[in-house]
């Protein structure tokens, strides 16, 4: 991911369980993750949010217009939701800007 890598399909499992990914399964994408990446939200109030990959810190800031960024007026999107996909950006628990995926 730290380099910017788009990728597919990746037998794995999800973070902290023993249940394949939607990547393993090969219906999720992860698009340009340096610039969209994956966030989790400090809940304690101490502003210590979780972002991957390392250094990609200054792009979770999505009220900054920035190059490959990915938000609903990006074509990606667009794209990528008119064919029945969902967005990681979308979600509440967290936000993993990079990805796309689908249910068969």
């Amino acid at each position: 991911m730290e380099a910017n890598n788009t990728s597919c399909f990746n037998y794995r499992v999800v973070d902290g369980t023993t249940s394949l990914s939607k990547h393993a399964l090969g219906c999720a994408i992860d698009i340009n993750p340096f610039y969209n990446p994956y966030v989790v939200f400090d809940k304690t109030g101490n502003g210590q949010d979780y972002i991957s990959p390392k250094g990609s810190e200054i792009y979770a800031d999505r009220s900054k217009d920035f190059a490959y960024k990915i938000d609903e007026q990006d074509l990606c999107y667009r794209l990528f939701k008119e064919h029945g996909f969902t967005w990681g950006g979308s979600w509440n628990s967290c936000k993993d800007y990079q990805h796309f995926q689908k249910t068969p």
